[in-house]
Formats: structure tokens, sequence, C-alpha cells
């Protein structure tokens, strides 16, 4: 299991254009109510920098980079929706974008181990969220939303998911990115309590603060995505093997029952007369 100052040591210089970009945003500051190139830019730059991170960590068209792949895909997906979201006209274009992200980010997680029960109580708590919201939904937002919010949902208990504490069958990586699907989830409640129950004061700031927070915990995923992915395909091997001996054992058992029970043909001994 890699280390939380193993982590700090191998990424922390790459991660230097990430707090540097955020501390710009948050320097500067330019409120939702001013739309500009300007502020789509210095909203997007965080993001674009946690891309390049995401490549410094490797990428090819090999499967054990499949999962480093999709999250790229993601946050560029992600980076799309920030600018769509920027004018308010384009909300519902932006949530496509996010929406598109979710799945990418749900694909990269993939869906071993399921844990049906922590999928249960996330659904449920989202389903009441959005009963709660929806009389400030309006147009394709009733369909939209709830639709969102599924995938939101999904990509977060997929990440969830992967953190096996009582097991002890996680990483410091897969918390990271357990931690960084439950900022998410927090971030775009704020934002759909924000815009359709009622105004939260310093709404801008908490959203982007714990979106910035999503983003990163995510990305550190990939750092170690190339052993997790040969981690992976050693335990399905053994499982692979420990079945077909199962099935060996199974059919010999069968096999040694069925001798038991057939009838032994009786051996006639000839006399003088």
């Amino acid at each position: 299991m890699t280390s939380p100052t193993q982590v700090l040591k191998s990424v922390g210089p790459k991660l230097v254009p990430f707090f540097k970009t955020v501390a710009i945003y948050f320097v500067v500051f330019i409120p939702v109510e001013r739309p500009t190139l300007v502020a789509a830019a210095l909203k997007c730059l965080p993001i674009i920098s946690l891309v390049v991170f995401v490549l410094l960590h490797g990428m090819s068209l090999h499967d054990e980079y499949a999962y480093s792949r999709r999250i790229l895909i993601g946050l560029g997906l992600s980076c799309i929706g920030d600018i769509l979201l920027i004018w308010p006209s384009y909300f519902v274009h932006g949530m496509i974008a996010f929406g598109a992200a979710q799945v990418m980010y749900t694909a990269a997680f993939g869906f071993r181990p399921i844990n049906v029960p922590l999928g249960a109580v996330l659904y449920m708590l989202a389903a009441t969220g959005v009963y709660v919201l929806m009389p400030g939904l309006h147009g394709v937002l009733i369909a939209g939303v709830p639709l969102y919010s599924t995938l939101l949902i999904t990509m977060a208990w997929r990440a969830m998911a992967r953190v096996q504490l009582f097991e002890e069958l996680w990483t410091w990586t897969k918390l990271c990115s357990c931690v960084g699907a439950f900022f998410f989830v927090i971030s775009d409640t704020l934002i759909g309590f924000h815009q359709f129950y009622r105004p939260i004061p310093h709404s801008q700031a908490l959203i982007m603060l714990t979106y910035y927070a999503a983003q990163l915990g995510i990305s550190l995923s990939v750092v170690d995505c190339k052993a997790s992915y040969r981690r992976t395909e050693r335990e399905k091997a053994e499982e692979a093997a420990r079945i077909a001996e199962e099935k060996n054992a199974l059919r010999d058992a069968i096999d040694a029952k069925v001798n038991l029970s057939a009838p032994t043909t009786p051996v006639s001994v000839g006399g003088r007369g």
C-alpha cells in the first residue's frame, strides 16, 4: 500500500501548478454575476493543471492505462462544463458535460466490489434531495436534475465502494478518489440548493472550494493505476485458478461417488464335472 508520505513526496511537486492556479482563482475571484472569458479561463486553469498532472503519470492506449484515460476524459469534460456554466443560459449544456464526466469517472472506478447496501443508502439520500428541489425546477430541468443526480450518486457509490476499510482491501489512492467523490456530491448539492431552493451565503466560494477538492482527489487516484491494474489482473488470475481447482475437485468427487455406486460384475469360477 502506498503511504501518504510516499504520495506527498512523489506527487507534491507536480501539484504546485494546481495549487497556484486555485490561489489565483480565489485571489482574483470574479463573481458569477460577471460572466467573461477571463472568468472562464481562471475557473478552468486548475482543472487544466490536473489534466497535465494525470498525463505526467503516464498515458498510452494499453489496458494498464485505461483507468487514467477515463479520468483524463472526465477532467476534459469537466473543463467544458466549467466553461458552459459561466453563462447561465448554458446551464443545461454544462450539466450535460458534467453528466458525461460522471459516466467516465464511474467507468474508471468500475463495479467491483458492488456493495449494494451502500448504493441503496446513497440513492435514497439523492432521491430525498431531488424531492426537496422539485418545486423549484422547470422545463427540461424537471427530468435533467434527477438524471444528473443519478449519474453523480452512481459515481460516488462506485468510488466509495472501492474503499473496503474493514477488510483492509484499500489503498491511499482509492481513499483519495472516495474523498474526491464525496466533495463532488457536496459541491453539486450546494449548486442545486443555491439555484433551485434558496440562496446560500458565500455559495461561489463554497462550491468552488469543494469542487477543486473533488477533482484533486479523483486525479490523485491515478498515481498507482498501473500497479493497481497489475494487482487486479493477478487477483483475477488467482480467482480463476481457484474456481478451476474447485471444479476439478468437484468433478473428482462425483467420479469417485459414481465408481463406488456402480454394481460389481460377479466372476464365475469354472470346476470339473
